[in-house]
């Protein structure tokens, strides 16, 4: 089984001269030089209707559109796992995602993932890319996520997305005391020394974050982040990069922080939440049929209910600001 690939970009000034290798591996991050390397043997790359040449530079401008198969692992099977679907009907599905569950297999999970329950839930899924799988969320990020049950549902959630029509908000606990609400609007890629973590790159691709404050609390502040684009670790990046990162997210340097004469259920609950307090709290689109504007909420986890209210505790406690 393979799964039909097309996206398109358009080349930013500050790649113009590089190798349309180089440019395609920052425009098209999702795949590693080495594949893009070979679609391009293939002819499954274009720039401005025209086959790429590996060796060929590429113009300010430019437009790339990838239109490749990539083959779909035989050993993504069913597997009976548990999941909390929030909504279901012929076109879509709505899952709660847990911390801790990777939603698409890949190196490290080759199995025990959302894909792998979805499948279980619903055989019919291995006739759609992907398992229907339109977005993601990190493994240890908690919340809504949508899937497509059918080709044309799938085909309407990506126009939505990339259209950014999706409405998707998350609520966060970030490090420090953020005084008022933004925007971060910073292109993210991957990181030029570290390939496991994105950065603000020159280059990258776009992405826009907007956030508002919804308490300070004993020095770290309860966001929510509201996102135009969909880039992987967006807000985990974007927030690092006004100084302010997630708390438990320690490849994006959080560090751990007891505030003065805290308590020991306080000093338990920061020391043992080992993951990035982020969860995608609210989710809304047309549905694919119907058109119809359809929204869903999931309520903070409890790991995050929990810090939350330990801090407030403190807070009315000490009086910290």
């Amino acid at each position: 089984m393979t799964e039909r690939i097309r996206q398109t970009a358009t080349v930013l000034p500050e790649l113009a001269g590089q190798r349309i290798d180089q440019a395609a591996s920052a425009l098209f991050s999702d795949f590693s030089r080495a594949r893009l390397q070979a679609w391009i043997k293939e002819g499954s790359l274009t720039v401005d209707g025209v086959p790429a040449r590996a060796k060929d530079k590429v113009r300010s401008g430019s437009v790339l559109v990838l239109d490749a198969e990539m083959a779909l692992r035989e050993h993504w099977g069913a597997q009976p796992l548990a999941i909390d679907v929030v909504y279901e009907d012929q076109a879509l599905l709505v899952i709660n995602k847990p911390a801790g569950l990777v939603v698409h297999p890949g190196a490290g999970s080759p199995d025990g993932t959302l894909l792998n329950a979805l499948l279980h839930h619903d055989p019919a899924l291995a006739a759609i890319p992907r398992a229907g799988i339109v977005h993601r969320l990190d493994k240890d990020t908690t919340g809504l996520l949508v899937v497509a049950r059918t080709l044309q549902a799938h085909a309407e959630l990506i126009r939505q997305l990339q259209a950014r029509t999706v409405k998707r908000e998350y609520e966060a606990l970030v490090c420090g005391t953020l005084r008022s609400g933004g925007k971060v609007d910073a292109p993210i890629g991957r990181h030029p020394r570290d390939r496991v973590k994105m950065a603000v790159v020159a280059g990258g691709k776009p992405a826009v974050t907007h956030y508002r404050v919804q308490e300070r609390l004993a020095g770290y502040t309860h966001v929510r982040c509201m996102l135009e684009t969909g880039r992987t670790h967006q807000i985990r990046v974007h927030m690092a990069q006004l100084g302010h990162p997630l708390v438990g997210d320690t490849l994006y340097g959080a560090r751990l922080r007891i505030p003065p004469q805290a308590d020991e259920n306080l000093k338990a609950v920061l020391q043992s939440f080992a993951r990035q307090a982020l969860h995608a709290a609210q989710l809304g689109l047309a549905h694919p049929v119907s058109g119809e504007y359809l929204q869903w909420q999931a309520p903070l986890p409890a790991d995050m209910q929990a810090l939350l209210a330990a801090l407030r505790q403190y807070e009315q406690e000490h009086g910290e600001h």
